[in-house]
Protein backbone atom coordinates (compact mmCIF):
# COMPACT_ATOMS: atom_id res chain seq x y z
CA UNK A 1 0.00 0.00 0.00
CA UNK A 2 1.23 3.80 -1.03
CA UNK A 3 0.92 6.28 1.82
CA UNK A 4 0.27 9.99 -0.59
CA UNK A 5 1.63 12.95 1.42
CA UNK A 6 0.06 15.99 -0.20
CA UNK A 7 2.47 18.26 2.46
CA UNK A 8 4.84 17.68 5.27
CA UNK A 9 3.35 17.81 9.04
CA UNK A 10 3.39 21.38 10.86
CA UNK A 11 2.42 22.72 13.73
CA UNK A 12 -1.36 23.28 14.45
CA UNK A 13 -2.27 24.51 17.53
CA UNK A 14 -1.06 24.87 21.66
CA UNK A 15 -3.03 24.25 24.35
CA UNK A 16 -3.27 25.75 27.88
CA UNK A 17 -5.29 24.94 31.30
CA UNK A 18 -6.74 27.72 33.04
CA UNK A 19 -8.77 28.10 36.11
CA UNK A 20 -12.31 27.96 34.81
CA UNK A 21 -13.32 31.92 35.91
CA UNK A 22 -11.06 32.99 33.05
CA UNK A 23 -13.23 31.41 30.63
CA UNK A 24 -16.54 33.10 32.29
CA UNK A 25 -17.91 35.74 30.13
CA UNK A 26 -16.12 38.84 31.09
CA UNK A 27 -12.69 37.04 30.73
CA UNK A 28 -13.32 35.43 27.85
CA UNK A 29 -14.37 38.58 26.43
CA UNK A 30 -11.16 40.48 27.66
CA UNK A 31 -9.06 37.30 26.27
CA UNK A 32 -11.31 37.62 22.74
CA UNK A 33 -10.46 41.17 22.40
CA UNK A 34 -6.91 41.11 22.99
CA UNK A 35 -5.79 38.24 21.30
CA UNK A 36 -7.73 39.60 18.28
CA UNK A 37 -6.94 42.93 18.24
CA UNK A 38 -2.99 42.51 19.21
CA UNK A 39 -3.01 39.37 16.40
CA UNK A 40 -6.13 39.15 14.41
CA UNK A 41 -7.45 35.69 16.19
CA UNK A 42 -11.02 34.87 16.49
CA UNK A 43 -12.91 33.08 18.74
CA UNK A 44 -14.36 29.97 17.28
CA UNK A 45 -18.04 30.45 19.16
CA UNK A 46 -19.29 27.16 18.19
CA UNK A 47 -16.32 25.36 20.07
CA UNK A 48 -16.86 27.94 23.15
CA UNK A 49 -17.96 26.76 26.31
CA UNK A 50 -18.97 28.81 29.02
CA UNK A 51 -16.58 28.40 31.73
CA UNK A 52 -15.07 25.37 30.24
CA UNK A 53 -13.20 26.37 26.84
CA UNK A 54 -12.22 28.48 24.20
CA UNK A 55 -11.06 28.48 20.69
CA UNK A 56 -8.92 31.17 19.23
CA UNK A 57 -8.92 30.40 15.34
CA UNK A 58 -4.86 31.91 14.65
CA UNK A 59 -4.96 33.06 10.85
CA UNK A 60 -6.82 29.71 9.73
CA UNK A 61 -9.20 26.86 10.77
CA UNK A 62 -6.38 24.41 11.21
CA UNK A 63 -4.01 26.69 13.50
CA UNK A 64 -5.42 27.67 16.85
CA UNK A 65 -4.79 27.96 20.71
CA UNK A 66 -7.07 25.83 22.58
CA UNK A 67 -7.90 27.02 26.31
CA UNK A 68 -9.63 24.64 28.77
CA UNK A 69 -10.24 24.65 32.16
CA UNK A 70 -9.14 22.48 35.15
CA UNK A 71 -9.04 22.49 38.61
CA UNK A 72 -5.10 22.79 38.34
CA UNK A 73 -4.39 24.81 35.73
CA UNK A 74 -1.40 25.29 33.69
CA UNK A 75 1.60 27.72 35.58
CA UNK A 76 4.92 28.28 33.82
CA UNK A 77 8.27 30.36 34.26
CA UNK A 78 7.82 33.99 32.97
CA UNK A 79 9.44 33.13 29.60
CA UNK A 80 7.76 30.08 28.23
CA UNK A 81 5.89 30.60 25.62
CA UNK A 82 4.86 29.72 21.81
CA UNK A 83 5.63 31.61 18.47
CA UNK A 84 4.49 33.20 15.63
CA UNK A 85 7.00 34.69 13.06
CA UNK A 86 5.36 37.90 10.99
CA UNK A 87 6.86 38.44 7.39
CA UNK A 88 7.93 41.32 7.63
CA UNK A 89 9.65 44.16 10.56
CA UNK A 90 6.85 47.00 10.53
CA UNK A 91 4.17 43.97 11.11
CA UNK A 92 5.93 43.10 14.10
CA UNK A 93 6.40 46.84 14.96
CA UNK A 94 2.64 47.34 14.21
CA UNK A 95 1.83 44.13 16.82
CA UNK A 96 3.81 45.86 19.69
CA UNK A 97 2.31 49.19 19.46
CA UNK A 98 -0.80 47.60 19.66
CA UNK A 99 0.33 45.22 23.27
CA UNK A 100 1.83 48.27 23.97
CA UNK A 101 -1.68 50.47 23.76
CA UNK A 102 -3.46 47.82 25.74
CA UNK A 103 -0.42 47.89 28.39
CA UNK A 104 -1.49 51.90 28.78
CA UNK A 105 -5.19 51.13 30.23
CA UNK A 106 -4.56 47.53 31.69
CA UNK A 107 -1.22 46.68 33.81
CA UNK A 108 -1.75 42.75 33.10
CA UNK A 109 -0.25 43.12 29.69
CA UNK A 110 3.00 42.05 30.30
CA UNK A 111 5.49 42.74 27.44
CA UNK A 112 8.91 41.84 26.79
CA UNK A 113 10.49 44.74 24.64
CA UNK A 114 11.74 44.24 21.29
CA UNK A 115 15.28 43.16 20.66
CA UNK A 116 17.09 41.76 17.92
CA UNK A 117 20.07 38.55 18.02
CA UNK A 118 22.27 39.39 15.26
CA UNK A 119 23.85 35.81 14.08
CA UNK A 120 26.02 36.99 10.77
CA UNK A 121 23.49 36.22 7.73
CA UNK A 122 20.57 35.69 9.46
CA UNK A 123 19.05 39.09 12.40
CA UNK A 124 15.74 37.45 14.38
CA UNK A 125 14.08 40.47 15.52
CA UNK A 126 11.35 39.95 18.34
CA UNK A 127 9.14 40.85 21.32
CA UNK A 128 7.00 38.99 23.53
CA UNK A 129 3.75 39.60 25.06
CA UNK A 130 1.39 37.75 27.50
CA UNK A 131 -2.49 38.72 28.31
CA UNK A 132 -4.17 36.40 30.96
CA UNK A 133 -2.66 33.43 29.25
CA UNK A 134 -0.22 31.02 31.18
CA UNK A 135 2.62 31.72 28.11
CA UNK A 136 3.76 34.11 26.48
CA UNK A 137 3.89 34.70 22.61
CA UNK A 138 6.83 35.26 21.19
CA UNK A 139 6.42 37.50 18.03
CA UNK A 140 9.76 36.84 15.22
CA UNK A 141 10.96 38.41 12.41
CA UNK A 142 13.50 36.60 10.34
CA UNK A 143 15.82 38.97 8.20
CA UNK A 144 17.89 36.49 6.35
CA UNK A 145 20.98 39.08 4.68
CA UNK A 146 22.21 38.83 1.52
CA UNK A 147 25.78 37.47 1.62
CA UNK A 148 27.97 39.71 -0.67
CA UNK A 149 30.68 37.53 -2.41
CA UNK A 150 33.94 38.03 -1.77
CA UNK A 151 36.03 40.55 -4.53
CA UNK A 152 39.10 38.49 -6.40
Amino acid sequence: MTSVTTRKPRFNHVAMSLPSDLLGPTHREEIVRFYGDVFGWEEQPVMTLDHQRLVLSAYTYEQFVFLIADDSPMECPHLDHFGISVATEAELDDMLARARRYQEHDDRVDIVDKKVEDHGMLAITSFYVRYLLPMMVEVQWWDFKELTPPRA
